[in-house]
């Protein structure tokens, strides 16, 4: 029998039926006794009634040269400035002002991929004299200054966070690109950026696999001249010193080794460049609709004291812990959670370089349970595959988690009951995260001690964020309603990138425009930011975010998120992954 759609009646909640969002999870006595954050009262701190001054609470986490004068400037909307006046160095918060009580505890502690290889532990005394060296490289070899963009193509290696902590040091605006992208990505980020120095590696390990990286970087430099750009120096750091990895010959007078280089800069000190809050500190890429990437501008007073917050109250992080990000610095859950939070609070932050099922889905627990790890943070996607792989390895492991995050996607709530069972062992609090490259940091989580977790919500919005979901013509998606609309943020918050670099009109255009009130206001009420996801509220208060709002079937005139229907399918036991696509 045909039906009319004009008959059918359906909700979003009703087609997600396996999403059981009626089902809690309680933190531990344990882990609350412990927690930096376990008094329900510091939400009365971040209630809307206390913004903006309620981030002088995250902010003051930092160590800054001049106190600011005004905490938000809404002058000039949506270019929202924070703590204006201010100033201090990144890389001072991050390994400086530690050395006074802890030089010799690990910064960093970096796995190699291949097993037999020996683990590599960076004390922030080593950290600090490895950073001065190379930004001094930076300063005199390579005479960039404050302001300059330099271009990173690096993997999973310790070189990273040095290369990015002595940008910081210097002032000078680091680029990361995923060292998986191809060398055309890596020079279209050079022209946009208008680098003139690329730094990477001549060669990584992937999958047991010594992979060619040096070639990336000719095929960069090439798309980059073609485009315009001139590269004037390529700095290689070596996968091992003395030895090169790459079939890539060196160009003379333009490529250069940096252990060699470097002989000429040791223990010479760099004294951190104190800068403006507002002056960026780097740009992350990030993909768009049109054939431009888009470069998401970070600035350093804002976006630093942001990922110190949410890394003290949202991962938990104090400074005995061994805290695994296992993720990739490429991404900004890297810069965020990997260094400059974890850093910022003085902890222990491992780094690992390869794939986690190398040379089996075992191998991630091993590393936890050598290292004494207590906080552990991955993708779905991560969790997935070793769901998949390896579906009984965390029992074989003495290792124990206090606390697990997930992060770059919806988690489905059969995949999050096995983490939390079977990686967690029932002990560890897990909080979902959702937020984006342009955000800084978590835009939607629950308080680790403080709220319930419940499989396939992220939470409420995070400490002094707002969010609202929008239908298309701008009416308020009530909680409860079962609906899906457009997840915003009313508000703006220190960790919000500044500008699309070199697009302000693209900008305003892709995150503010379609739910502006009014061009013509400086009153930030106006200009809730659109996240371009979307979403469904519960009327307890919690998130469900269904996917990208371009990714999305439309049943019976009612907009079903394809992880909805992928959640569905990865409830079928012997399904391990579900993708929906489209049949064209």
């Amino acid at each position: 029998m045909a039906v009319d759609q004009q008959d059918v009646q359906v909700s979003e909640a009703q087609i997600a039926v396996h999403w059981r969002e009626e089902e809690y999870y309680y933190p531990p006595a344990k882990f609350i006794g412990q927690a930096n954050a376990s008094d329900p009262a510091i939400r009365e701190r971040f209630r809307e009634q206390n913004f903006p001054e309620c981030f002088k609470e995250y902010a003051d986490l930092l160590t800054w040269d001049k106190y600011w004068h005004t905490t938000l400037d809404t002058s000039n909307p949506p270019f929202w400035k924070w703590f204006v006046g201010g100033r201090l160095n990144a890389c001072y918060n991050c390994v400086d002002r530690h050395l006074a009580t802890d030089r010799n505890k690990p910064a960093l502690i970096w796995v190699p991929e291949p097993e037999a290889a020996a683990t590599e532990v960076i004390t922030y005394q080593e950290l600090y004299w490895r950073i001065n060296e190379f930004a001094a490289l930076l300063r005199d070899f390579c005479e960039l200054k404050t302001g300059d963009r330099v271009t990173f193509h690096l993997p999973m290696v310790p070189d990273l966070p040095v290369s990015m902590l002595a940008c910081a040091r210097l002032g000078v605006i680091h680029s990361e690109v995923f060292g998986g992208f191809s060398g055309a990505a890596c020079g279209e980020r050079i022209v946009d950026s208008q680098s003139r120095i690329l730094v990477t590696m001549d060669g990584y390990y992937r999958n047991g696999e010594l992979i060619d990286h040096k070639a990336k970087a000719d095929e960069a430099l090439a798309t980059a001249k073609e485009q315009g750009a001139e590269v004037e120096k390529v700095l290689v750091w070596r996968r091992q010193p003395g030895q090169y990895a790459s079939k890539s010959p060196m160009v003379e007078g333009r490529d250069f080794f940096v252990d060699e280089v470097i002989t000429d800069y040791r223990r010479r000190v760099v004294e951190p460049v104190s800068m403006p809050a507002e002056a960026p500190l780097f740009l992350m890429y990030t993909s768009g609709t049109t054939g431009r990437p888009k470069g998401c501008q970070h600035s350093t007073g804002g976006y630093l004291s942001y990922v110190a917050g949410t890394s003290k109250y949202y991962q938990d992080i104090h400074p005995d812990d061994t805290y695994w990000c296992f993720a990739d610095i490429g991404w900004i859950t890297g810069h965020s959670y990997i260094v400059y939070g974890p850093l910022a609070l003085g902890t222990t932050s491992v780094m690992y370089e390869g794939v986690p099922t190398y040379p089996d889905p075992g191998r991630p627990w091993r590393i936890a349970e050598r290292l004494g790890v207590t906080t552990f943070h991955t993708a779905p996607t991560t969790i997935r595959m070793l769901r998949k792989l390896g579906p009984d390895e965390p029992a074989k492991y003495g290792y124990h988690f206090k606390h697990m995050t997930t992060v770059g996607e919806p988690i489905e709530p059969e995949v999050w009951r096995w983490y939390h069972k079977v990686v967690g062992k029932g002990e560890a609090v897990i909080v979902d995260t959702w937020w984006q490259t342009e955000n800084g940091g978590f835009l939607g989580s629950t308080l680790p001690a403080i709220d319930p977790m419940k499989p396939g919500s992220c939470g409420p919005g995070v400490l002094g964020i707002y969010p609202v979901i929008y239908d298309e013509k701008g009416e308020v998606v009530e909680a409860g309603s079962g609906r899906a609309g457009n997840i915003c943020i009313r508000n703006p918050w220190p960790g919000i990138f500044q500008t699309i670099w070199g697009q302000p009109e693209r900008f305003v255009d892709t995150y503010y425009k379609k739910y502006c009130r009014n061009p013509e206001s400086k009153d930030w009420h106006d200009w809730p930011y659109f996240a371009n996801d979307g979403a469904v509220l519960a009327a307890d208060g919690y998130f469900r975010i269904v996917g990208r709002v371009d990714d999305v079937v439309n049943v019976a005139g009612h907009r079903l998120g394809t992880k909805e229907l992928e959640s569905a399918a990865i409830t079928v036991e012997e399904v391990a992954e579900a993708a929906a696509v489209p049949v064209v």
